[in-house]
Formats: structure tokens, C-alpha cells, sequence
């Protein structure tokens, strides 16, 4: 299972013993929370397989979406390093298994692995360009744009290394993790493959110009 993930290759025989004696799984139906935002973190979280949603509720009742996680993503790291509760909630938008690293494995690598701290540093950059180009989202795009930019930000390397240029992903997906209704969310991706950038077929989107989602504007 640890095969999709890009620090796990860098590791010794040994390092990467200890890891997978000391990692776990668990399954989630689709709807199910994964956690709870104000939930104690223990644990660093990887997607075997699935998809899962980063959100959290508005003052006002709005619910509002941060990123989505694909195979081969994880996260939680940042609150580990600072031993904060969760600052978000995670769903599961499809049946999913997921990794679980304890935090005392997550801490040990730090203490033991150049590479891992490398991999680690490289992953809350691109997390950090990712939120802040959410912000630039949610106040200057139109929502066409922001599913452009939404189904773009999935096939970060670093983010979500497991995924493909095929993306098994309802209308309903797309439109939970931009934001938008699925009859929105339906009309930007009409949008969106009149322009070539995409294909849309039964329960999948085939991404065909990515440089091109990364730049839409409607």
C-alpha cells in the first residue's frame, strides 16, 4: 500500500520496516467523515484509494471547500508538527481505504530521515501555494474557472502522486470539492470541454490539456 507514496522509496530497509509494521488502514463508505475539524491529531492520513474532501463550515452556515485528496495524498502534517486539534473537516466523496501513520512513527522519521524532512518541506510549500491560490479562487473567478482550477489543483505531484490523466470522478464530485452545484458544476465542465481541455464521459474525466485548466479564465 505505501507503494504509491514518494517518501517511502527514499527510506532504508530499515526505516521503511518500521513503517510498515507501524502503519495501519481503514476503510470509509462515501459520505462518511473521516474526521472532525477540533479533533486531537495523531495521526499523519494517506489515500490508498478514494477520494476525500477538505472543508469546514463558515460562521454563517456556509459550508466551504478547501482541496481534494486522490490517491497517493496526504495530509495532516502541519498539525502534527504543531500538536494542534484539526483545523478542517475531511469526507469521503466515494468509498475509500486510507493510511494511518501514528504520530510518534510521523515524529521518528523526522528525527531519522534527510529525505523524508525534504519531501516534507517540498509538500507544505506546495500545500501553502495551494491555499493561497484557493484564496484567488473564491474572490476574482467566475465558477467555470474555479472547476478549471479545482480539477487542476488534483494532479499536483506532489499532493496526489497516484493519480492519473484519467480521473474516476462524478459531476457531483467535482461540484462538492469546487464549491458549486452538480447542475453548475455540470455547465462549467460543458465549458470546459468545448474548449478542449478536457473529455467527459460515464463517471470520468479525462484531462487533456493541464496547463490549460491551471490558466482558464472564464
Amino acid at each position: 500500500m505505501l507503494a504509491k507514496t514518494m517518501w517511502a522509496r527514499s527510506l532504508t530497509g530499515a526505516q521503511l520496516a518500521r513503517v510498515e509494521a507501524e502503519v495501519f488502514s481503514r476503510k470509509f463508505a462515501a459520505g462518511a467523515f473521516v474526521c472532525h475539524k477540533g479533533d486531537p491529531v495523531s495521526h499523519w492520513i494517506g489515500v490508498h484509494e478514494g477520494l476525500l474532501k477538505m472543508s469546514s463550515v463558515s460562521p454563517e452556515g456556509k459550508p466551504v471547500s478547501f482541496a481534494g485528496m486522490a490517491n497517493g495524498g496526504w495530509l495532516g502534517e502541519g498539525s502534527l508538527l504543531k500538536s494542534e486539534p484539526r483545523k478542517y473537516d475531511v469526507v469521503a466523496l466515494r468509498d475509500s481505504e486510507l493510511l494511518y501513520m501514528p504520530k510518534a512513527t510521523y515524529l521518528w522519521l523526522l528525527d531519522n530521515s534527510i529525505q523524508f524532512n525534504r519531501f516534507l518541506i517540498t509538500q507544505l510549500n506546495e500545500r501553502l501555494a495551494l491555499f493561497i491560490s484557493l484564496v484567488e479562487y473564491d474572490r476574482m473567478l467566475e465558477p467555470d474557472a474555479r472547476v478549471a482550477r479545482c480539477l487542476a489543483a488534483l494532479f499536483n505531484p506532489y499532493l496526489n502522486p497516484g493519480i492519473g490523466r484519467e480521473l474516476q470522478i462524478s459531476q457531483e464530485e467535482v461540484g462538492n470539492l469546487s464549491g458549486a452545484s452538480r447542475q453548475r458544476a455540470n455547465q462549467a465542465l460543458q465549458v470546459l470541454e468545448k474548449a478542449g481541455l478536457l473529455r467527459v464521459d460515464y463517471g470520468s474525466i479525462t484531462i487533456l490539456d493541464l496547463d490549460g485548466l491551471r490558466q482558464f479564465h472564464s
